[in-house]
């Protein structure tokens, strides 16, 4: 299995774990607002590059 899709299922696991512990609106709340702020953290020449990279290259 590739990288990104041992991403992809870790990221699957770790939701249902997180609905079923805190409820579906703050686990989606946390699945939407995390990734959310760590993008606002960075700098604007970091988001531009960010942008400029495929979704294929971001794993490398």
């Amino acid at each position: 299995m590739s990288t990104s899709g041992k991403v992809a299922v870790a990221g699957v696991a770790a939701a249902i774990v997180l609905f079923w512990t805190v409820g579906f609106w703050a686990g989606l709340l946390v699945l939407i607002g995390v990734p959310a702020a760590a993008y606002l953290l960075l700098d604007s020449s970091q988001r531009r590059r960010l942008r400029g990279i495929s979704r294929k290259q971001i794993g490398r």
